[in-house]
């Protein structure tokens, strides 16, 4: 029976290196993969680069997710043709409510297994909807390891600005990289916050 996995970390942890090797994996024993990634998130189309892009830099291309996406719709009818092996999606954090079901739906009733990459909090603590809603529902629930600079587990997502102060105010969704967002323990996360 496929599964619906959640594979959540704070910035900086690997997701998406974790994902492009998963996604390898399948594809050296000659399975067929499909990998999705939001739309949103497009800092590395400016320079030609590829929509999912580690930091230590593997990347490769994937098909866009925006919210009216629908995931079932989209995913199904190529199954149905040419199947797929394992689906992976990058920066699960932005995905609707409805398209995690979408996906637990492709999970139940196509029979493919589906990896979700992303983030489980934003810069406030607060659950992202897609996180939440994977969190609720997932067969799995897998926490991969990032570090704080102190030693401890990185499970916070702290918002800079230019200066490397903290914001502490703004929209939930910012994109940005290490120029942005810096992962820390919730006691670092804090006194950053309150200092």
């Amino acid at each position: 029976m496929a599964k619906l996995y959640f594979y959540y970390a704070s910035m900086n942890a690997g997701k998406s290196t974790t994902l492009l090797q998963a996604d390898f994996n399948y594809r050296e024993r000659g399975m067929k993969t499909m990998l999705w990634t939001a739309a949103l998130d497009d800092r590395n189309a400016e320079d030609g680069g590829k929509p999912i892009h580690s930091r230590i830099g593997l990347q490769a291309d994937a098909h866009l997710y925006r919210p009216d996406t629908d995931l079932w719709e989209t995913v199904a009818p190529r199954h149905a043709v040419d199947p797929v092996a394992c689906l992976l999606v990058d920066e699960a954090q932005f995905l609707t409510r409805e398209q995690v079901w979408q996906l637990a739906r492709l999970a139940d009733e196509a029979g493919i297994p589906v990896l979700c990459y992303g983030l489980r909090t934003d810069f406030l603590g607060e659950l992202f909807p897609g996180s939440a809603a994977l969190l609720g529902i997932a067969d799995a629930l897998i926490e991969l390891k990032a570090v704080c600079h102190c030693g401890r587990k990185a499970t916070m997502n702290l918002r800079v600005d230019d200066n490397g102060h903290a914001i502490i105010e703004g929209a939930q969704t910012e994109i940005g990289g290490n120029d942005r967002y810096v992962a820390l323990c919730r006691r670092h996360f804090s006194e950053a916050r309150d200092g």
